[in-house]
């Protein structure tokens, strides 16, 4: 599903087409409702983890789930990363695929069951905090700081996958920042509210091959992610000289003609051209050389705090 998100679901306040889409929320409340009313398993041999979100798209779940990833392999634990089977998010899959021991399926359930015959202890999966079977040990919600919860309202009205209530049934949020020093005490307090006991982090995007541009250089970008615009501001954040910029629907598939075009516009106006990780993997292998990515980490203020909450957690016994 290659999906472009509509500008107006970021509006501070809702607007006339957001209001005229409303009543198509009921199908989202239902589906909320009825995934409430069945008991959720919970599994005794191994621990699980969600990265997940709330917000559809461009939170930063993938960059976070490899994080915690190396995070809890650094403290020796026999982890492993999860991504369920969707035919429309194999850039997903391949970067996990690429940075971490990675398991898929068509289920979540068969999943867990694949860990647990290879015998690992925890199990990081991107993305399934709305999955109806599962009851996870740990429950992370991933935000980013400036979009947060965009004009408030359920898809397809807004960006909103469960209203922002619903945080209090999660254990964790983690606010991604383009900036280091971001004053995140609003947003901080706004969450505080719905839930006083859950744990909030701040996190910032950090470029770990920047020595291998040159800022001077003029740059074509391109990307088809969930918040391109992010990806425009960290680049700028860095001081680089952004010519042109070309935007994708979210998980979108490059045909060779598209990425060709790309490189013919470059080379008219003799720029060079950056796009994501997530991006990169899709592109056919003859065209890589002429394209660079930026290798993004994802850099959490007061690491060793959320080390010592996700063992406080994981190192329970059921």
């Amino acid at each position: 599903m290659n999906f472009k998100k509509p500008k107006f679901w970021d509006l501070n306040k809702p607007n006339y087409l957001a209001y005229l889409l409303l009543p198509l929320t009921l199908l989202i409340r239902i589906n909320i409702f009825i995934s409430n009313l069945f008991p959720k398993k919970k599994f005794c041999k191994i621990k699980t983890i969600c990265i997940g979100n709330i917000y559809l798209g461009g939170t930063g779940k993938t960059p976070t789930t490899l994080k915690l990833y190396q995070l809890l392999k650094d403290k020796n634990y026999n982890v492993v990363n999860a991504k369920k089977y969707y035919s429309y998010q194999q850039d997903e899959y391949l970067l996990l695929k690429n940075k971490s021991q990675v398991i898929s399926s068509k289920t979540r359930k068969e999943i867990i069951k694949q860990a647990l015959k290879k015998n690992y202890e925890i199990i990081i999966f991107d993305d399934g905090l709305q999955d109806k079977t599962i009851d996870y040990d740990l429950k992370f919600v991933c935000f980013d700081s400036k979009n947060l919860i965009g004009n408030g309202l359920l898809i397809p009205a807004g960006p909103l996958r469960e209203e922002i209530n619903s945080l209090r049934k999660y254990d964790c949020v983690i606010l991604k920042n383009i900036d280091k020093n971001v004053d995140s005490t609003e947003i901080i307090s706004k969450i505080k509210k719905i839930n006083p006991k859950i744990e909030i982090f701040n996190t910032y995007i950090k470029i770990k091959n920047i020595e291998k541009f040159k800022r001077s250089d003029q740059y074509l970008i391109f990307s088809g992610i969930g918040n391109s615009k992010s990806f425009k501001e960290v680049l700028i954040k860095n001081d680089f000289n952004i010519v042109e910029e070309k935007i994708f629907a979210d998980h979108y598939n490059y045909k060779d003609k598209d990425i060709l075009e790309i490189i013919k516009i470059a080379k008219k106006k003799n720029m060079k051209i950056i796009t994501t990780e997530k991006d990169y993997v899709k592109i056919p292998n003859y065209l890589k050389e002429k394209i660079s990515f930026v290798n993004i980490d994802l850099e959490i203020s007061e690491e060793d705090k959320l080390i010592k909450f996700i063992e406080s957690i994981i190192n329970e016994k059921n």
